[in-house]
């Protein structure tokens, strides 16, 4: 039974959906390395496109055999009709990975996604080889610089979306310490080797069209031979995750607080909103902007040095860590602030600030990204990023601005719920791609039956 606040979103928030294009079901080979119910971030979305073309699709996936078991588990207690799900590992894989689910991490998961998808590549042709495919989607990981199995079928190819075309701005490198200044350099030589990568290459060349997250991974989708690309959203809510977040209550207390939400790293850009609050702080002494308090929820690499970052500002008493806490906590820590500060560099898609927005929080974050596509002037400031002293002047006076003005808060907040419900639901999103999958199918067949 829909609940009165959802009912709400469909009747008053959101238009109606469109229709499905054509009435007939496709075979759709979907290629979701990372497919995972019930989870957040590349696992989540592998499984929410799967499950959602499947209501009007016969959809084969082909995902890593490291998520069999929390597959089979869902499916079996609750099945989907029209979803066949297909696993694939490497020879010579380390049993706890494939049998136990048991993630990598670091250059180690970057090499083995690389090569399980040119190895998955041949399962992908014996597929279709039986079934016929009418199209191929590639879902997960959502990353222009690594080839995909997709590639290797002959039948129309939608690639994305897929992002990390996203950077730092050099000007910041110097800021983020010498791990950080370590890491993104390597990172942008991957993505220059990647370039030069003949199956990298291939997979752009093959792609019938390229759904990119931002206008940054769409100029280097074309760097590496992409075509028929247009930019287009990559993560998305369910409509009862939207009901759910804005049920959230509101703060009670009238001190103000601000909050940032996921893992401390570097790029996450958290000292830069050490030093716009502080700097914001400093400037009212006595004023009840002056008392304000900036809570960072998670834990990471870069903790220690925030924490000694806010006591050298002389902050340290107002900038709260609360480490590593359950999610269930972390949304009511979000349900206690005001205002949502995601200063992330290069955040493709951006699932905390899309989960703030839908709190009602109005967020301020960087003109970059997935979260410089997501906020607009009515539910939050998107702050350039030119340089680290501007930033900082920047985000501090748009920290002013909201811990002073309610109104504009409980506006924008607003706003923030309204623009998630109508843009970034997993109802239009899938609807876009449904789109996407009509017209390309549609262009195959006018190609192959002419008229």
């Amino acid at each position: 039974m829909m609940s009165p606040a959802l009912a709400k979103v469909h009747r008053d928030v959101r238009p109606p959906i469109r229709k499905k294009l054509s009435s007939e079901r496709m075979k759709v080979l979907m290629v979701a390395f990372a497919c995972g119910p019930n989870r957040g971030s590349e696992p989540g979305q592998g499984w929410n496109f799967a499950k959602g073309m499947a209501d009007t699709h016969d959809v084969w996936v082909l995902a890593y055999a490291g998520f069999r078991k929390v597959i089979e588990k869902e499916l079996a207690l609750r099945p989907v009709s029209g979803l066949n799900v297909e696993y694939y590992r490497l020879p010579f894989e380390n049993r706890r990975h494939w049998e136990e689910g048991i993630d990598r991490g670091g250059l180690a998961e970057q090499l083995h996604y690389y090569f399980w998808n040119l190895g998955a590549g041949a399962l992908a042709r014996t597929l279709d080889q039986k079934i016929g495919f009418d199209l191929v989607h590639h879902v997960s990981f959502m990353r222009y610089w690594s080839p995909s199995a997709a590639a290797s079928v002959e039948a129309p190819f939608l690639w994305g979306p897929v992002g990390g075309g996203e950077s730092a701005p050099k000007s910041f490198y110097a800021s983020f310490g010498w791990k950080g200044f370590v890491f993104e350099f390597m990172r942008d030589a991957v993505r220059t080797l990647a370039s030069l990568d003949p199956f990298v290459r291939r997979t752009a060349h093959r792609a019938t069209v390229t759904l990119a997250t931002t206008d940054q991974t769409a100029a280097r989708i074309r760097q590496v031979g992409g075509k028929n690309i247009s930019v287009n959203g990559s993560v998305a809510l369910r409509l009862d995750e939207i009901d759910r977040l804005g049920q959230l209550s509101a703060p009670k207390s009238e001190s103000i607080r601000f909050i940032s939400v996921g893992r401390i790293l570097h790029w996450k850009g958290y000292g830069l909103g050490i030093r716009a609050f502080a700097k914001m702080v400093t400037a009212a002494p006595g004023d009840p902007v002056g008392s304000a308090e900036y809570w960072i929820v998670g834990d990471g690499p870069e903790r220690s040095r925030l924490e000694t970052l806010a006591s050298e500002l002389g902050v340290g008493k107002q900038v709260h860590f609360t480490g590593r806490i359950s999610r269930n906590c972390a949304l009511d820590e979000l349900s206690k602030a005001h205002v949502f500060v995601h200063p992330s560099f290069h955040d493709s898609g951006g699932y905390a600030s899309l989960e703030a927005m839908a709190a009602g929080k109005p967020v301020i974050c960087l003109a970059l990204g997935g979260p410089g596509l997501q906020v607009t002037p009515e539910c939050g400031v998107a702050v350039a990023a030119n340089s680290p002293k501007q930033t900082v002047d920047d985000l501090s006076e748009a920290m002013q601005e909201l811990a002073s003005n309610r109104t504009l808060r409980e506006n924008m907040g607003r706003a923030a719920r309204a623009r998630v419900a109508h843009e970034f639901s997993w109802e239009v999103l899938l609807d876009n791609i449904q789109s996407q999958y009509n017209l390309l199918v549609g262009a195959a067949r006018f190609v192959s039956n002419p008229t």
